[in-house]
């Protein structure tokens, strides 16, 4: 072997002993740190995208959007196989009951009468979730996960808050506050969609 031969040879060493660094690399989004993957359900997810919520010049949340393949068009993600999360990391302190309220009032914008009705028992568990928790203050963690066959799991700090909700059109409710027609935060969805 010669010299230029033994110099890519090491090259080649030194990039792939590098690249488990990049697959694992986390994306920073106001100072929030979004893996670029992640295990959930016995199942690796991709960030799908991440984003800032503001609300008038306040940075609320950083949330992250975690699917088993990237979606870039809303009817994709909502009807993505397997399981998803949406991480979130507050901020700045929000009392449970505002954010709870902004939950609220994200699902009635992006959601039918009829749809909501139906969805009524979970939406009100999902209501209780917030009402154990008076507030949410800046850095912590909340997770909203899908598990296909089982339902809706949220997560504050990683334990377990509420009751698992088991409807796929509650959690697709939940997704549209940010992906729907009027989306919490115009700037977020497309964020949240991959788009640069």
């Amino acid at each position: 072997m010669n010299r230029r031969t033994t110099l890519h040879a090491l090259a080649a060493a030194a990039l792939l002993a590098a690249m488990p660094s990049f697959a694992f690399a986390a994306v920073d989004v106001a100072g929030v740190k979004f893996d670029e993957t992640i295990t959930h359900a016995g199942q690796q997810l991709k960030l799908n995208g991440a984003g800032v919520r503001t609300k008038l010049i306040f940075k609320v949340y950083a949330a992250g959007l975690y699917l088993t393949d990237k979606k870039t068009a809303v009817p994709d993600v909502l009807a993505a196989p397997g399981p998803r999360r949406v991480a979130i990391t507050m901020l700045r302190e929000v009392s449970s009951e505002d954010f709870g309220k902004a939950f609220t009032d994200g699902i009635n914008a992006n959601t039918s009468k009829e749809e909501r009705n139906k969805m009524l028992p979970q939406i009100m568990q999902f209501g209780e979730v917030f009402a154990q928790t008076p507030v949410l203050k800046k850095g912590d963690q909340l997770s909203l996960d899908w598990t296909p066959n089982e339902g809706t799991q949220c997560y504050l700090n990683g334990k377990k808050i509420g009751e698992l909700m088991p409807d796929v059109a509650f959690y697709n409710a939940v997704l549209r506050i940010w992906l729907g027609d009027k989306p919490a935060d115009s700037a977020l969805k497309p964020a949240l969609l991959g788009e640069k």
